[in-house]
This record gives structure tokens, C-alpha cells and sequence, in this order.
């Protein structure tokens, strides 16, 4: 025995000189394995090296020579002849580490286990029974408390995730990611996960992570693990779309690596065509302009000397050639390598065109010489503003780089205009497959010059055409025409309509003359409509040109004495439009309307009235129309002159003090219409007037566009006086009960709107936080069930409704509690500078602050607790709880004494409002204390001027007393058990107490306190009865007490304790 411990303990002194060694340095390891090896042929070799490593687990700090030995360590273990029973004891050994209630020793266990497996070959002989020990321990250390563990861990299972038979492992990790807290331990899942449909989604999902090393993760995985072919359009659209625009510097740079070197170099041979391919760019276009863009700043496209445009149109000298291959091919269309099309032979012979002389464009290749071309132009752009800022020899290189890119830019493009507008003819009449493409050429046309005559002569010849193309359709079973498209843009499409109106512009550059050339095709389209002769068709048709007019004029002053008026375009079209008893036809003009509207220099009343009636009396599509339109006009005119265009002004004299709207019912609404435009537009947010108008794609309905039209009202306010700032809380509060209303779940669109609005609308101004400030009552009220409603339905939807009100109060706060802007901090400065305080009673008279501050909010709270009376029903008990949860988490100013004094003498009554909620009253005392703290002057008593002058700026109704006491009366201390007692006489009170007894009889029994609840119920009870008998004294049995306590604490389920609680 002595003997073997000697020999131990020489090897353990060998195996602790090779730790050193290896520890120093990674150089010394393949030599010192051997050494490490020629020791193994002892018997107690295993012992005496576990026992040498075991001071290991006891080191915390990761150090390089640390790092190093479990490294060396892991090496020698997986090298170890599977012969030999070493590994399993060592991994054994590691188990029982893994096990270890020291964090330490957890960690370094993981840490060489997974560097084991890690290491270990294929051809790796284990027991079966050893490795489901090990995946078994490695799975409960993913729950481990040290995310160094769960990493660790995570890193040892993923050998096994590809292995079917462990599919647990793999479900494991899907499971883990989404819940995981710790990056790191993300990251390590992600870079983990095999390559699978199932892994795609939970990757692609980690695309848009907090951390920015989960982000990077991801897309090295996508690169590494997922070959361009295996994903789906939608996933490869969306990585690319993500990580493009990511806002980490890092995280862009790996998706530009996946993009260059991966996709680009290896799966497309480095052929940007073929990866746009790959990408729909007819579906997914703005994706596709992004990657040709990082590619042509990454310097990876490179324009070859024979690759332009002019390269699809066949020069004339070529014509006998290219006539003769036609000849020898027999096919209709001819593909090329490239993948271009020959345009069709028999439709150039039926057009008049014996030689074809254009070859097609796939959408791929029109877009990628749309971006390849703007990128030349832009690039020579701001070389040209460098080199005209620039000096010297800088500004001459500067002017030589934008040299070379507009000569570069001018041998891309077509070589004449005349071939540039027969280009894009042929594939305007290659059918629909060619739009895409026949668009992206039609944007080429604004790089192109047009100083020429004859140049622009032609061009605006091809303008005319544009203009004049008819509205595309089909026909369905039953016979009816159909329109392709939205229906109101030109061409049906609205990016078909902006490149034909910068194609215009660009031609007809002069002042005037766009709309000159315009409204000489809408008055050649109008005949037949004034003539009552066109169909739907061509009322879309003209209307689409005549909204085209509109969105690009910048006034009337351009189109008057031309060929047809303003006011002969408003009565002879867009009106009768209106009208049409087709609804496409009346959805259109009355888009129409609404910009005619906007170039008016005061609205006329035929156009607001129309527009009135549509939003009131027409169906979903035309009201969500016509709701735009008056927003659009109520904005730019101002809601107040168009009241006076509709002959309302009369009702502006009490205006200025208005603080609601009477509400209306649009349903029952007569065609008179004598209501504020405001008014109507207000009642529309009302979900009760409308159906449900949802829009054909989903995102668009009435009140998400009021919403809009209000937010941006709100944020603007300073640019519209004419709305009296009295109305802002009515138009806030019904915003924020929108928000969070159950019925608006479905409007994603207002849902959007409104969360960028709540976000910047209390940071922008200090008069946004008064109105805050001002909304919130009104809100609470609104949304508590109960208090300006009726509590109807079951416990459950009264307690959700609770819960839903208590979360809007909690964003409410939220939003006073934002910080304002610094410049609007430094105006508001100046003005408390400029306005010295008056002095009352020897107090300085209280800034007007407090209104637009915390200060505000807090004694607007208190003073609707107060108001409340002493018996309250079962929703004001739990809505009176709820605002003084609210209370004590607003801050007072040292600077506002007045509010400070004011909301002192307030506790105190608020403290009686919900004496039963002991938890409220213990957080009521300490604000007490907190207010007493930031005092300056404790003993100084507020004077009732002070006090009605606070109340006044805060618009508050209140009988407030200054005699108040400023302590809040401590609370009665509960009995920790109830005494046994047969009977209990009713109390009789002195002649001094009987006159409060008429005047209030809940306070003639004094307030009893049991071990769970007041008896307040009771002891009202018990004062009625000695009213009534007067000469003898009411006894109550202790049985009778018990069933009363039981049936008052049954009832009092209207606490915020109670009802969450139960909603538990």
C-alpha cells in the first residue's frame, strides 16, 4: 500500500510538470502527449491524473494557461486507445463534476466534455450506455443557473443534434432559443443547429435579435450551413432584406460576406443576373435594388467593354445577318445564353416591322441595368459636388472619377432617344410577363437628354402614347369586366404611374408645360364622359390621367387658359364621377376630388360637401377614400375654413371653450350635414358608426386613417389655432382608448401609427404633457367598468377590462414620466426667466409648471378620489384603488412648494377614500413622508388663495379646506385572532356625536378592524337600527356577526387585491 502511494505520487508530480509545461505554452503539446502517454501504462495512472486536475475545477478565472491545459487535456483524452478503459473513466470522472454543487466545477466538467466530444473520431468506439449518461447530464445542465454551463452543455449536445435517433436534443434547442435570457447561450444554439426546414424559421427569427452577436451568428450560419438552393424565396429575400439594413456595422459586413462569397461566387459563378434570379425581383423589387446596390459599392460589379444597353437593340447594318438567323431558326422565340428573347418575328411582320430589331429583357436583366445606371449617376453626382468644393489638384481628380462615370453612364445607355422609345415599345407590346421590365426601362428615361428638339419630339410623341393606353381588364365567367390592377392609378399600378409622370416631366422640363400636355389628354378623354357615352373603363381611364394631373401639379396658376379649366374640370368630371353609379369609378374621382381640393387656394363647398356625403352615406371602399380626402384638406385649408366654406362659422363663437363633441350617429345621419368638420371626422373614430371597413388588402379602414389624421393634428398643433387647444384631451384620450381597445386588434395599420405616435407626441412639447395630463381622468373613467359604463358581463370580462385600464394608466404615466427635448427644456427656461412670480400671503405665487408636470397629474388624481362619496359601490371601491396605485408613483419637484403643500392637505382625505387597503394607505404614508422631506418650509400653512388658485389653473372642482390636517391618520392595527364571545351590545355614542350621526350615519360606529376585513357594512347597519328603535339597544348574536363578516367579505370583491386575485 505504501508503495503504490509513493508511485502515485511520482506520477502525480510528472503529470503536474507536464500541466505546467503544456500551460505555458501550445508549442510543447504533441510533445508532451507522448510524454503524457509513455505514464499511461501504469495502473494508477487514471488516479493519479484526476487527482492532479482536480485543482482545475477549483480555478474560476478563464486564463490563457487554464484555456491551454483543458485544451491539452481534452487532446489526450480523444487520442487515448479505445482499447483501454481510460476514456470512460474520465468521462465518468467529468460526469461527476458535471454534477457538482460548486458553479466552478460545473463549468470546467462542461468545458472539457465538450471539448472531448468535440475532438473525438468518427470511428470512436463508446458504449452506447455512456453516451445517453453524458447527453442525459449535458441536457440538464441547458437548465443550469451559470449561462456559461447552458453554453457549454449546449456545445456538447451539438454533435448529436444530427443524429435522428436524438431528435429530443434538436427540439431541445428549438425550444430553449426562443426563452433563453443569455446571448451567448443564443448564439451558441444557433451556431448548434443543423441545417433543416424547421432550424431555417428559428434561425431566420434570430435575424432580428437584441444582441448583435445572435444577429451575426445567424447569418454565418445561413452562409455555412444552408446552400442558396435549399432556402425559399421568401427566407432568402428576407435574410438579405434584414441584414442589409441592419443597424450594426458588423452584422452588415457578415451579410455581405454571405452575399459576395457564398451565394454570388460559389452558387452563382459570380453572375449577379443569376442571383437576382434567384430572388423574384417582380415580387420582391426592392430587395433585388438593395443587393445591387451593396454589390456595386462592394466593387464586385464589373462592366465589361461589350455588355450596354444598345447591345439588345440591333443596328441597322446588321439587319440582312440577323434576318438570316431568324430564317434559319424556325422557333417563334429564340433564347439566347444570356437569357434574353428574341422579340416575336410574326408580330413584327404584323406591325410593319419586316427585321426584328429588339431583343426582350427578362426582369432580372431590366433590373439590373436600372440600378447599374442610377448607381453611374449618382456616383457622378457627388464626384461632381466633391470636385466643386474641392481645390487644386483634389477638385481635378474629383472631376476626372465623374468624368469617367458619365461617359461610362452614356456608353451604357441607348445611343439615340428614337432606339431608347423602341425598346421599351416592344416590350409594352410583348404582353403583361413584360411589364416588370417595361417599367424598369421607363425609369432609364429620366438619366437620358432630352435638349434636342427632335429628341424630345419623339420622346413626348411616346409620352402621348402612354397617356392614351387604355385600362387593362378581363372578363370573368358571368361576362363583367374587370379591371387589372388597383383601379385608380395610371396603368393600374402605382409605380407604373410615378415612371410615366417622371418620364413626362422630363421631357416637358419647361414651366407650364407638363401640364399643359396633360390636360390636353384629359380633355380628349373627358368628351366622351361629358357626352355620357364612355363606359366605366374610360371614366377610369380619364380619371387616372386626371389624378396623375393633380398629384404632380403644384398649382392652378399652371393650368389656367389652357384647354380646360380648373372649375370646367371640377363640374364637368370629378364631380359627375362622384356620382357614377359605378363604385370604381366613384372611388377614383373622389381621390381626385381630394387632391383638387389640396391645390384650391380656398376649398370650394360642391367639392366638401361631396366629399361630406361620401364618407357618411357611401360603403367601406368610398368612405375610407373620402375619410383621406378631408383629412388631406382639413390639414391643408385648416378644419375651420372649411366649416366657413360650408356656411358653419356661426358656431365658432362659443368654440374656443368647447372641451367635447355631442356625439352623432353617422348611420342616422341626414343630408343636410350641419356638422363641424372636426365633429364629423371625431364621430368617425366611433367603432360603433361603422361595419367593418377593412380594406381589399387588410390594412386600411376609417379609423385607422383618422387615427392618422388626429395623431398628426396632436403633433402639429402649433400649425392649426384655429383648433382650440381645449379639444386636444378629447382628441388624446379617444387615441389612447383606441390603442387599447379589443376592437382595434385587427387595424395593424393604427395599431403602427399610434405606437410612433405615443412615442414622440410627450417629448416634443410641455404643453403635450398638460394634455397628458388632462386625458387621463377622462381615460380611466372611460375604460374602468362601472364608473361611466355599466359593469355588465361575468367577473372575468370585468377583471380583463380592469386589467386593460390599469395598463393604459401605467402607459399614461409612462408618457408624462418621458423626458422633453432639450431645446424645448432651454424655451421653457427662458419663459419662467422672463415672467417673474408674484408673491401671496408671503409665498410665492406657484409657476405654471406644475400644469404641464407630474405635479398636475397627482393632484388631478386625488381630487377625483376624493370627490367619490364615502359609500361607494363595488367598481368605484377597486377604481378609486387602482388611481392611488397610480399616485404614489408620480415625484413632486422641490421647486413646485405650492403643489407640494397643496397635495399634503389632499393625502390625507385620499388616505380616507381606501382606508380599507392597507397596502395602498402604507404606500400613501410614505409619499406623505417624501412630500414632507422636499418641503422647504413644513410648518408654513397653505392660504385658500394658494389653494383655489392651484385648483383653478388645473380646472378642478374641488372643496378643499386648509385646515386639513397634513398627517395621514394611522390605520387601525388588526387582531390577530378574534376574541370568543357570546354576544355584543350596540355602542352608544355621546350627545357631542350625535349630530354627526344625522349628518353622516356611517361614522356613527367607529371603524372595527377584524383579521382579514373591515366591518364597515356592519357598522352602518347597527347605526340604522339605533336610529330606528332609539330606546333600546340593538344585540347581535356572535353567530349573526360571523354570517354578516362572511357575506361583507363575499361582496367586497371590488378591490384591485381581490380582483387580481381571482383573476389568478
Amino acid at each position: 500500500m505504501g508503495a503504490d502511494m509513493e508511485e502515485e505520487k511520482a506520477l502525480m508530480q510528472k503529470i503536474a510538470r507536464v500541466f505546467d509545461e503544456v500551460g505555458a505554452s501550445v508549442a510543447t503539446h504533441i510533445r508532451k502527449l507522448k510524454d503524457l502517454s509513455t505514464l499511461r501504462s501504469s495502473s494508477l495512472f487514471f488516479s493519479a491524473f484526476s487527482k492532479t486536475l482536480i485543482p482545475l475545477f477549483a480555478f474560476q478565472r478563464r486564463t490563457s494557461s487554464a484555456e491551454r491545459t483543458v485544451r491539452f487535456v481534452a487532446t489526450f483524452a480523444s487520442k487515448c486507445d479505445s482499447t483501454t478503459s481510460f476514456l470512460e473513466e474520465f468521462f465518468r470522472f467529468l460526469l461527476t463534476g458535471a454534477a457538482a454543487a460548486n458553479r466552478t466545477a460545473r463549468f470546467r466538467a462542461c468545458q472539457m466534455i465538450s471539448e472531448i466530444i468535440m475532438r473525438l473520431p468518427d470511428d470512436a468506439e463508446v458504449s452506447n450506455e455512456l453516451w445517453d449518461e453524458v447527453i442525459e447530464c449535458m441536457k440538464q445542465r441547458m437548465g443550469d443557473k451559470v449561462p456559461a454551463v447552458r453554453a457549454l452543455a449546449v456545445r456538447a449536445l451539438a454533435r448529436f443534434a444530427n443524429d435522428s435517433e436524438n431528435s429530443d436534443i434538436l427540439d431541445l434547442f428549438l425550444e430553449a432559443l426562443p426563452l433563453e435570457q443569455n446571448a451567448e447561450v443564443r448564439k451558441m444554439i444557433i451556431l448548434s443547429l443543423p441545417p433543416s426546414n424547421a432550424t431555417s424559421v428559428a434561425i431566420l427569427d434570430c435575424t432580428l435579435d437584441v444582441s448583435e452577436v445572435v444577429r451575426k451568428a445567424a447569418y454565418y450560419v445561413f452562409a455555412n450551413k444552408f446552400p442558396l438552393q435549399s432556402l425559399s424565396i421568401k427566407v432568402r429575400t428576407t435574410i438579405l432584406q434584414r441584414g442589409l439594413a441592419d443597424r450594426s456595422a458588423t452584422v452588415t459586413k457578415e451579410c455581405l460576406k454571405l452575399l459576395k462569397d457564398e451565394w454570388l461566387v460559389k452558387c452563382c459563378n459570380g453572375d449577379p443576373i443569376e442571383l437576382l434570379k434567384y430572388l423574384d425581383v417582380e415580387t420582391y423589387e426592392l430587395v433585388g435594388e438593395s443587393v445591387m446596390e451593396a454589390l456595386l459599392d462592394a466593387g464586385v460589379v464589373q462592366l465589361q467593354d461589350d455588355q450596354s444597353i444598345q447591345q439588345f437593340i440591333v443596328s441597322t447594318s446588321n439587319e440582312i445577318e440577323v434576318t438570316r438567323e431568324f430564317d434559319a431558326r424556325a422557333s417563334k422565340h429564340m433564347q439566347r445564353p444570356s437569357g434574353f428573347i428574341i422579340y416575336d418575328l410574326d408580330k413584327m411582320r404584323e406591325s410593319d416591322h419586316c427585321i426584328p430589331r429588339i431583343q426582350l429583357m427578362e426582369a432580372e436583366v431590366a433590373l439590373y441595368w436600372k440600378t447599374v445606371c442610377r448607381n453611374l449617376q449618382m456616383k457622378a453626382q457627388e464626384r461632381g459636388s466633391d470636385a466643386a468644393a474641392a481645390m487644386g489638384p483634389e477638385a481635378a481628380m474629383y472631376a476626372a472619377e465623374a468624368s469617367d462615370n458619365n461617359d461610362l453612364l452614356e456608353r451604357v445607355l441607348p445611343e439615340m432617344v428614337s432606339d431608347y422609345v423602341e425598346l421599351v415599345k416592344a416590350h409594352l407590346d410583348a404582353g403583361s410577363n413584360y411589364c416588370f421590365a417595361s417599367r424598369q426601362l421607363l425609369l432609364l428615361g429620366a438619366m437620358l437628354d432630352f435638349s434636342d428638339s427632335t429628341n424630345r419630339k419623339v420622346a413626348s410623341g411616346f409620352v402621348q402614347e402612354l397617356l392614351h393606353k387604355p385600362i387593362e381588364y378581363e372578363v370573368d365567367e358571368d361576362g363583367n369586366k374587370v379591371v387589372i390592377g388597383d383601379g385608380i392609378n395610371l396603368g393600374g399600378d402605382r409605380e407604373w404611374a410615378d415612371a410615366v409622370s417622371g418620364l413626362a416631366r422630363k421631357v416637358h422640363a419647361a414651366a407650364g408645360e407638363f401640364e399643359e400636355v396633360l390636360l390636353g389628354v384629359v380633355e380628349e378623354l373627358a368628351q366622351p364622359c361629358r357626352e355620357r357615352t364612355a363606359d366605366f373603363l374610360h371614366w377610369m381611364h380619364c380619371l387616372s390621367v386626371t389624378g396623375l394631373l393633380l398629384e404632380n401639379a403644384k398649382s392652378f396658376r399652371w393650368m389656367q387658359g389652357k384647354s380646360i379649366e380648373p372649375d370646367e374640370l371640377l363640374q364637368s368630371l370629378l364631380l359627375p364621377g362622384a356620382k357614377h353609379v359605378h363604385l370604381d369609378v366613384q372611388r377614383v374621382s373622389i381621390r381626385c376630388l381630394g387632391l383638387f381640393g389640396l391645390l384650391e387656394g380656398k376649398p370650394s363647398a360642391e367639392l366638401v360637401k361631396q366629399l361630406r356625403f361620401c364618407f357618411i352615406k357611401g360603403p367601406s371602399s368610398i368612405s375610407i377614400v373620402a375619410c383621406k380626402a378631408l383629412v388631406d384638406i382639413a390639414m391643408w385649408h385648416g378644419p375651420q375654413e372649411v366649416d366657413r366654406v360650408m356656411g358653419l362659422e356661426l358656431s365658432s363663437l362659443p368654440h374656443e371653450n368647447k372641451m367635447t363633441y355631442s356625439p352623432v350617429n353617422l348611420c342616422d345621419m341626414n343630408e343636410e350635414l350641419n356638422v363641424e368638420l372636426l365633429h364629423l371626422l371625431y364621430s368617425g373614430l366611433d367603432l360603433n358608426n361603422w361595419t367593418k371597413s377593412v380594406d381589399i388588402d387588410g390594412n386600411e379602414s376609417v379609423q385607422a386613417i383618422l387615427g392618422e389624421g388626429f395623431a398628426k393634428i396632436l403633433l402639429l398643433s402649433e400649425n392649426y389655432p384655429s383648433i382650440p387647444t381645449s379639444l386636444h384631451p378629447l382628441f388624446l384620450s379617444k387615441l389612447i382608448m383606441l390603442y387599447f381597445s379589443n376592437e382595434t386588434k385587427e387595424l395593424l395599420r393604427l395599431k403602427q401609427c399610434l405606437s410612433v405616435f405615443f412615442e414622440h407626441y410627450p417629448s416634443l412639447s410641455a404643453n403635450h404633457k398638460k394634455c397628458i395630463s388632462k386625458s387621463f381622468i377622462p381615460v380611466m373613467r372611460s375604460m374602468w367598468p362601472g364608473i361611466t359604463t355599466s359593469a355588465g358581463g361575468s367577473s372575468f370580462m370585468v377583471s380583463n377590462m380592469r386589467k386593460l385600464a390599469v395598463q393604459a394608466s401605467r402607459f399614461m404615466l409612462q408618457m408624462m414620466q418621458a423626458p422633453i427635448h432639450a431645446k424645448e427644456t432651454e424655451k421653457q427656461n427662458e419663459n419662467q426667466n422672463n415672467e417673474l412670480p408674484e408673491v401671496l400671503d408671503g409665498l410665492s405665487e406657484p409657476s405654471l409648471d406644475f400644469e404641464c408636470g407630474e405635479e398636475g397629474l397627482a393632484i388631478r388624481i386625488a381630487a377625483e378620489v376624493v370627490n367619490f362619496h364615502a359609500k361607494k359601490t363595488a367598481a368605484q371601491k377597486s377604481f378609486v384603488s387602482a388611481m392611488c396605485r397610480v399616485l404614489v408613483l408620480l415625484h413632486f419637484r422641490e421647486s413646485e412648494q405650492g403643489a407640494i403643500k397643496l397635495m399634503r392637505r389632499l393625502l390625507n382625505r385620499v388616505a380616507e377614500s381606501v382606508s380599507t387597503e392597507r397596502e395602498v394607505v402604507k404606500e400613501l404614508k410614505g409619499m406623505a413622508e417624501n412630500l414632507k422631506a422636499v418641503d422647504r418650509e413644513p410648518e408654513q400653512e397653505l392660504s385658500q388663495e394658494q389653494a383655489n388658485y392651484i385648483l383653478e389653473r388645473l380646472e378642478l372642482d374641488l372643496n378643499f379646506d386648509v385646515n386639513d390636517s397634513m398627517e395621514i391618520q394611522p390605520t387601525p392595527v388588526s387582531r390577530p385572532s378574534r376574541p370568543a364571545r357570546a354576544r355584543r351590545g350596540a355602542r352608544h355614542q355621546d350627545s357631542s356625536s350625535s349630530s354627526e350621526e344625522e349628518e353622516s350615519p356611517t361614522s356613527f360606529v367607529p371603524k372595527v378592524t377584524g383579521s382579514t376585513a373591515t366591518r364597515s357594512q356592519r357598522a352602518s347597519k347597527i347605526a340604522a337600527m339605533t336610529k330606528m328603535t332609539a330606546t333600546r339597544a340593538v344585540r347581535i348574536r356572535e353567530e349573526d356577526d360571523d354570517d354578516d363578516d362572511d357575506e361583507e367579505q363575499g361582496s367586497e370583491v371590488t378591490s384591485q387585491e381581490d380582483s387580481d386575485q381571482s383573476d389568478e
